[in-house]
């Protein structure tokens, strides 16, 4: 079988490849890879292949060794090899994978690992990289906001339109403008460029479309709680009724969220569920549907506040708002606007077997909620009264308050109905 060795070169500049990853080159015959990465060797007397494309280099590899070689297998190897070059490491994001994961053989593949990106940037700021969150926008549409908001360290290969200034204005929407940014570019080469400054100010800044960015947060989200339940004050409030922590947090355990569950909101008031929500079921969607002005714009606030970019605002009433939504995994009700059968109505249409869980504050809604689903027996219902009461300091004492009760009822077709 030829011999293929798939060569992680480290960042680019000679000095810093392996000694392993040199011999590998010289004693091969062909060189494959990016023009950038293979030029350095190309006065080395060797075949030349210059692409990225997986299905172009296995057919290459394939033709070459018909044709120096033919049938005789057996020679595969002893007096020839192939290197594929790519940079940084084998394992970071590299085009390594591509091969590996291919059942495809193209030959008794090699990896030797070369020093990363992530590896070289992190030693020139002087920082360990063991508690980095990694990811690549390099030929990738994806967002960095959870991941920046949630970790104290997120490391970013830029590429394409996802350039570091079109990051840190994305950041700066958010209200991250002051958090710490370092641009890399052109790394290890002699042009290297190494920018450590605000998030407001990177992103006036023009750096090349590949880049290194490491950005830190002193502050994440994550690091503040890691349960359900955020406390009240994290929230912007202004005067419009919000799901208190005690209560929201009953009722998102009732919920029993997955990580991509569709889930709307209904009567979402200040977002604070809908925000919960939104950073449980990262691999999901959220949709805060809500009808009073002034709740909208709080919604808007928090979710900037909270990063919670899975989270859709729905400027209607129901069930009008919630009609042409997709259908919906989990929904949960705060404010039904004197609807609450018309919207369940719309909600169970759209998933019969979807969970719903419903807060009652007054006795209307309460009645409304049991009249709805007492025919409805393929529907199991489960309805629990909760009483908070919370200490507040009069002089020297505590005297306990309470708020109002609230009635949580969850809902979702039985098994026997499901068979």
């Amino acid at each position: 079988m030829l011999k293929v060795n798939i060569v992680g070169i480290g960042p680019g500049n000679e000095n810093s490849m392996t000694k392993e990853a040199v011999q590998a080159i010289q004693q091969s015959a062909c060189l494959i890879g990016d023009k950038r990465v293979v030029a350095p060797f190309e006065n080395m007397g060797k075949s030349i292949l210059h692409s990225s494309s997986v299905k172009d280099i296995k057919d290459y590899i394939k033709n070459y060794g018909e044709k120096n070689y033919g049938e005789n297998h057996d020679e595969y190897g002893k007096k020839n090899e192939v290197s594929i070059l790519v940079s940084g490491d084998v394992g970071f994001y590299s085009l390594a994978k591509s091969y590996l994961d291919d059942d495809e053989t193209i030959g008794e593949i090699k990896l030797i690992c070369g020093i990363s990106s992530l590896q070289y940037f992190c030693s020139k700021l002087k920082t360990s990289w063991d508690d980095v969150m990694t990811v690549s926008l390099h030929g990738r549409d994806s967002s960095i906001l959870d991941k920046v908001m949630n970790s104290h360290k997120v490391f970013v290969l830029t590429g394409g339109k996802n350039s570091p200034a079109d990051i840190c204005k994305t950041l700066c929407e958010y209200g991250l403008d002051s958090i710490q940014v370092s641009v890399g570019e052109n790394l290890s080469y002699d042009e290297e460029k190494i920018i450590t400054d605000s998030a407001e100010n990177i992103a006036k800044m023009a750096f090349g479309s590949l880049s290194a960015m490491l950005i830190i947060n002193h502050n994440p989200i994550s690091k503040q709680v890691i349960t359900h339940g955020l406390p009240d004050d994290l929230f912007i409030r202004g005067d419009v009724p919000m799901t208190k922590q005690e209560i929201r947090a009953i009722s998102l355990s009732k919920l029993q969220l997955y990580s991509a569950d569709i889930v709307y909101d209904i009567g979402a008031g200040t977002g604070s569920v809908a925000v919960e929500i939104a950073l449980q079921a990262r691999s999901g969607m959220v949709y805060a549907v809500e009808k009073e002005l002034d709740a909208l714009e709080l919604i808007k606030k928090n979710k900037e506040k909270f990063g919670t970019v899975n989270l859709i605002i729905i400027p209607s009433k129901a069930p009008d708002g919630i009609e042409d939504l997709p259908k919906p995994d989990k929904v949960f009700i705060g404010g039904n606007g004197g609807n609450l059968s018309s919207i369940l109505d719309v909600v169970f249409s759209k998933n019969p077997d979807v969970r719903v869980v419903i807060n009652a504050i007054t006795l209307e809604t309460l009645h409304d909620t049991v009249s709805y689903f007492r025919h409805k027996l393929e529907i199991d219902v489960e309805i629990a009264n909760i009483t908070v009461s919370k200490a507040k300091k009069i002089g020297a004492n505590n005297l306990m308050f309470g708020q109002n009760p609230v009635t949580i009822i969850t809902a979702q077709r039985n098994v026997q109905s499901i068979k």
